[in-house]
């Protein structure tokens, strides 16, 4: 019905869109033929496909299939949360660090931190009913204890401290830097003199997946260095940025990477 909708409208439609549900469709048949898979359970956006999927199962008469959807999980924004959507919150650490998957919750907006912990924490009811009235400046307080929770779970509580520990070294302390959590390079004295470009070091960092990225990034104001604005695209790093041995590189307000001296 939808790829109709969109002929008669005469908007486009890509091969990708166009073969997307008989791709899945043959995944979960390929699935139920191998190891007798006979459920498969998305979000309320892949209904179409999931019911496509085990039509093809059931024609086949390899075995009877079921779909299980659920809805969609947005913030109160109505912005979609998904590895589709922009800025993925990953499990595994290796593709989202323990810290910056703490920051996101922690970054919760004021009106979705009670329907967060009641989906994703297992906070007694009372307690999240408590905190969810917080208001001003206490609720930062719960969106911590949210950020705590959902990371508790997943990273285990070494990583909560972790976390809170970096959190506050980066926006709330004037002490030295802990740079355990965050993504860090090293570099050497000879390597600052030969001339290390912070565009390289952004990069390099993954705070911008390419040069150009990069610039504008500069261009826009979103890049700094130790929490001063790089206004200079050619701007080189230089011994003097070191503070104890490390610099701070930022991306807008929540991704921080850190280069070592070595």
């Amino acid at each position: 019905e939808r790829v109709k909708a969109r002929l008669e409208k005469e908007l486009p439609l890509t091969f990708l869109e166009f073969n997307y549900m008989l791709i899945q469709s043959y995944d979960f048949l390929e699935l139920n033929r191998k190891y007798n898979c006979r459920l498969q359970m998305g979000g309320a956006d892949q209904w179409g496909n999931i019911v496509s999927s085990v039509e093809l199962v059931r024609r086949l008469g390899q075995s009877e299939g079921y779909g299980l959807t659920t809805p969609l999980i947005t913030t109160a924004s109505g912005a979609k949360m998904g590895k589709t959507a922009q800025g993925a919150v990953w499990l595994n650490s290796d593709r989202l660090s323990s810290f910056d998957y703490w920051q996101f919750w922690r970054n919760t907006e004021d009106a979705d931190v009670g329907r967060f912990m009641r989906l994703f924490t297992t906070l007694p009811l009372d307690e999240i009913a408590r905190l969810e009235k917080l208001e001003g400046a206490e609720i930062n307080e719960a969106k911590k204890i949210l950020a705590d929770e959902a990371t508790r779970l997943i990273h285990g509580d070494e990583a909560v401290l972790e976390a809170r520990k970096t959190a506050h070294d980066l926006f709330e302390s004037q002490g030295s830097l802990n740079h355990a959590q965050l993504p860090h390079i090293e570099v050497s004295a000879a390597q600052i003199a030969s001339g290390f470009s912070l565009l390289d070091v952004l990069r390099e960092l993954g705070l911008a997946e390419s040069n150009g990225e990069a610039r504008r990034l500069i261009r826009g104001g979103g890049a700094r260095l130790n929490d001063v604005a790089i206004v200079d695209e050619n701007q080189k790093l230089q011994t003097d940025d070191f503070q104890d041995n490390l610099a701070k590189l930022s991306a807008g307000k929540k991704r921080h990477g850190v280069v070592k001296l070595v």
